[in-house]
């Protein structure tokens, strides 16, 4: 299965996975035009986009979904998480929870629920060509729910936000600083590496660090916190697994 994270971070969200001929998106959350030229740039074409999931609605992870409406793209969102997006055209609407699976042309996608300041917010688990990708974003906590669900995956696309000791030195204001550090707010370095240490088999797979806060985490350090966890384990880099920071 082809990955291509085509935005992350705090200024938006976007995840292109290609099997075969299928591509669907998870996220949407940078402009349509710089979804359709980020798309194009790796080779995909726009209207062949079969699908959107949206792990929920803040902007930066909606802002493109006018993209669906122009290429009549189906988008699925957790039931709840419709009552904060309306940019989509009714038709194109649908619901997933966690007891279901979906497919769209030989890729089977299904959700898990995760921890955050949303109505029913999802990580998914997308299945195709062989290979399990599990897609784990904004979530304060990862819970044995969560690790049964991405258990086995091939690749691990998860957030590392930030480092609690930088959110507590930083210039934000106490509410915004609990939200972050609360357990519906994101992961930080540690908790990132934690839930790592517990999915990673040392068969090889590729793990993406991804939602990196600009203003709270340092890319080298999100990195070590994880080597280092899985260095405890006996894994290392690039023999055991992979790692790439973006």
């Amino acid at each position: 299965m082809k990955v291509d994270i085509l935005a992350s971070g705090s200024n938006g969200n976007c995840i292109a996975l290609t099997a075969g001929e299928t591509t669907i998106l998870v996220d949407a959350g940078i402009a349509k035009t710089k979804i359709e030229k980020r798309l194009l740039e790796v080779g995909i074409t726009p209207n062949n986009i079969g699908a959107i999931f949206i792990t929920h609605a803040h902007k930066d992870h909606t802002k493109g979904l006018p993209l669906a409406n122009k290429y009549k793209i189906p988008v699925y969102a957790g039931e709840e998480e419709w009552k904060s997006i309306e940019i989509v055209e009714e038709d194109l609407m649908q619901v997933v929870d966690s007891e279901g699976e979906f497919f769209n042309h030989g890729v089977g996608v299904s959700p898990f629920n995760t921890h955050h300041d949303a109505y029913d917010p999802k990580g998914y688990i997308i299945q195709g060509d062989k290979y399990k990708v599990s897609v784990c974003l904004d979530t304060g906590k990862v819970d044995e729910f969560m690790l049964h669900a991405m258990q086995n995956s091939d690749v691990y696309i998860i957030e590392s936000n930030h480092e609690p000791r930088m959110v507590e030195a930083s210039s934000y204001p106490n509410s915004v600083k609990a939200r972050v550090l609360s357990d519906v707010g994101h992961l930080s370095n540690k908790q990132t590496a934690a839930a790592l240490t517990e999915l990673i088999q040392g068969k090889g797979e590729q793990i993406y660090l991804t939602h990196l806060s600009g203003n709270n985490n340092l890319p080298a350090l999100a990195e070590m916190t994880t080597v280092r966890a899985l260095m405890k384990k006996r894994f290392k880099r690039d023999i055991h697994y992979k790692l790439e920071v973006i």
